[in-house]
């Protein structure tokens, strides 16, 4: 887990420049001209405007989300495979681990989702010409979401996150099963 927490830390700036950048794509669907040339452009005026610390904008909303997401992970892979196997569904084979990596996908999404939605605001958002933020920090953020665009807002986004991460969840489990298999190892 502290290798994530750190990984988080120092890709923060990468992924702010990736969402402004995004978001970016929306003005330019208004006919608006987009803030940033691209990339480089992105940290250079991000760094002048902001300083060295915006590129950190919203890295605890992205520290918490890397949390929800390896804990839905981890945490149902194994509960969900012990279940079907357990429950006589399947043995310890391929069938398990399919359906035991796709309701990881998905608890990891339905939990990560509303961390992934702050994130993004919080990422996302500017300072106003009174020199004011929309949101004072995350809790803020998770509030004011909720309060003007109802609670099922925080899972704006689950089906494309989902299918960003149901794959990569079948890959990875079927081959650690797969590879754990060929050294030799048990499953539990």
């Amino acid at each position: 887990m502290c290798l994530h927490l750190i990984e988080q830390v120092v890709a923060s700036p990468a992924d702010l420049v990736k969402v402004r950048m995004q978001a970016d794509g929306c003005m330019v669907s208004q006919g608006l001209e987009p803030r940033y040339s691209g990339p480089f452009d992105a940290l250079n005026k991000i760094l002048r405007t902001e300083g060295f610390g915006g590129l950190w904008k919203g890295v605890f909303p992205n520290v918490q989300r890397a949390f929800l997401v390896n804990m839905g992970e981890l945490a149902c892979y194994d509960h969900a495979k012990s279940f079907i196997i357990r429950n006589q569904l399947t043995g310890d084979n391929i069938y398990a681990h399919t359906l035991a990596s796709v309701t990881s996908g998905l608890s990891a999404t339905a939990l990560s989702c509303p961390a992934d939605v702050v994130k993004t605001r919080m990422m996302n958002q500017t300072v106003n010409e009174e020199g004011k933020v929309k949101y004072r920090n995350s809790y803020d953020c998770l509030v004011k979401t909720v309060r003007f665009e109802g609670f099922r807002a925080l899972w704006k986004g689950f089906f494309p996150t989902w299918a960003r991460l149901g794959p990569w969840q079948f890959v990875f489990w079927v081959s650690y099963e797969k590879f754990r298999q060929i050294a030799g190892l048990s499953s539990f």
